[in-house]
């Protein structure tokens, strides 16, 4: 998924080059976002059906069963199986509006994000005043850390009705969720585990970004500087 999204916003950034002018500084703030919202169109093909195999999973594995009752599915293909068995790839693939809703704003704050915060911690040229984006391993974990932060407020209450799309019986719609969830609890039904989200966003994309960038350093030393 990872591999995916860096391809992608590397040619986000391509595609947003060739068709917008770049300033001296390199890409503006809105072109990295909007080069981020194109690296999350590859990524939803891949994420969206493993997606729907994880959330069902793990619904699954919440629930009592009764003395002597087996689950419904053994394991990944055979949700896989079941799924398709039920209604062909179109089931197989519930949730992939949902998810690009999630993922588009979301990797667009994400890698905007990441940006920013390098430039700031960057330290400056002493002539031209620039930032010279030589980062430290702790300034590009903190920019990681918060990047991931950045990329999970504003998309939550999309992630929440991705996953109950995914997870419900029969045909179901996005409006459909969006009603039976403020039905039942208000916009507070929007967020359930919004605190323990974020507290995993900052050392995992921290850790993310690090890798990252210790992997373009050695493929750098490797094979030179692109």
């Amino acid at each position: 998924m990872f591999a995916v999204s860096f391809w992608g916003y590397d040619l986000g950034k391509q595609i947003v080059g060739a068709v917008s002018p770049i300033g001296p500084d390199g890409l503006s703030t809105g072109q990295l976002a909007a080069a981020g919202f194109l690296s999350a169109i590859p990524m939803t093909a891949i994420t969206a059906p493993f997606e729907r195999v994880k959330v069902i999973l793990q619904v699954q594995g919440q629930k009592q069963l009764a003395p002597g009752e087996k689950p419904k599915y053994s394991g990944g293909l055979d949700v896989v199986r079941q799924l398709y068995r039920e209604g062909g790839l179109r089931s197989v693939f519930r949730g992939s509006v949902a998810t690009l809703a999630r993922d588009g704003p979301g990797s667009a704050a994400y890698f905007a994000a990441y940006e920013v915060i390098k430039k700031a911690l960057s330290p400056k040229d002493p002539v031209t005043g620039k930032p010279t984006g030589q980062l430290s391993l702790t300034a590009v974990t903190c920019a990681g850390a918060g990047a991931g932060v950045a990329m999970w407020i504003p998309v939550f209450p999309v992630d929440t009705v991705k996953s109950r799309l995914q997870t419900a019986e029969g045909h179901v719609s996005i409006g459909g969720v969006i009603r039976e969830l403020y039905g039942k609890g208000g916009y507070k039904a929007f967020f359930p585990g919004f605190g323990p989200a974020l507290t995993r966003a900052v050392p995992a994309n921290a850790a993310t970004f690090l890798g990252v960038e210790l992997a373009h350093q050695a493929m750098n030393k490797m094979f030179g500087p692109k």
